[in-house]
């Protein structure tokens, strides 16, 4: 049955791929074993990371759900397609680790290191990723309801590159994403899902943010300097108190203007 699990989940994955709106989540039985139930204790990733001797270990696969695996050290790791949902990574080092396909709903990433890590496919719905790194990272994924106050995703990677999906539109999902006081200087954004996200006092300096939607986003006093707003739909946005809204690219070019909201209400 175990070995089942890959071609299920790499079902779902591929049939998510062909619909016009991603969602990891169709099709899949997140009641299952393979969703909730850890097969290995932290005791036993802690002896692989011994015995490994400073080389990345391989998690792939592996149901690692509800899992204490706080503070670890984990750089380069490949948990590609492993389970982590509900598991407690806080402060855990994921520098560089593949995490392609990986499910993390509701997990604790908090304080994490996940700089360069690979993110294509992830889930990490309504995960808990405050003060986490996620510089040059590759979150094309679904992270509808995190919380990434005050993260760092400098030079982040997460815009949609149509010329490489054949099988359909992936892209970053931040929908009601908390980013309350996030850096995100110079991420790739484009073409992504930001409907209702909290960018309150958000550093978005040289963001590309062409042809994404932010529909319902808050920006009140985010900074925009160079940031880069073709294409991208405004609809019912709180564009309040902009810091360097001067040095923007391609402002007029934004859709439904008419619609934002730029002005407190008294």
């Amino acid at each position: 049955m175990r070995r089942l699990v890959p071609l299920i989940l790499a079902s779902v994955f591929l049939a998510a791929h062909a619909r016009a709106e991603q969602d990891l989540l169709l099709g899949a039985d997140m009641g299952s074993a393979a969703m909730t139930k850890a097969e290995m204790t932290r005791a036993d990733v802690e002896a692989l990371i011994v015995k490994a001797d400073g080389k990345p270990i391989d998690l792939s696969d592996k149901a690692l759900a509800g899992l204490d695996l706080s503070g670890l050290n984990l750089r380069g790791a490949n948990l590609r397609t492993a389970r982590l949902n509900k598991a407690n990574l806080r402060g855990a080092d994921l520098t560089g680790a593949n995490l392609e396909q990986a499910w993390f709903i509701k997990a604790d990433l908090s304080g994490a290191k996940l700089a360069d890590a690979k993110m294509f496919g992830i889930t990490a719905r309504d995960a808990n990723l405050t003060g986490a790194d996620l510089s040059r990272s590759m979150p094309i994924g679904d992270f509808k309801g995190a919380n990434m106050a005050g993260a760092t995703l400098i030079d982040l990677k997460g815009g949609a590159d149509i010329k490489n999906q054949s099988m359909g539109l992936m892209r970053t999902v931040f929908v009601s994403v908390n980013l309350k006081d996030a850096n995100l200087k110079g991420a790739n954004l484009g073409r992504s899902r930001l409907e209702y996200a909290d960018l309150t006092d958000a550093d978005l300096t040289d963001v590309v943010l062409m042809g994404s939607d932010l529909s319902g986003a808050n920006l009140t006093g985010a900074t925009v300097a160079g940031a880069d707003f073709r294409n991208v739909d405004v609809t019912a946005a709180r564009l309040i108190d902009l810091k360097g809204q001067d040095s923007v690219k391609d402002w007029s070019e934004r859709v439904n203007v008419d619609r934002a909201i730029t002005h407190a209400s008294n």
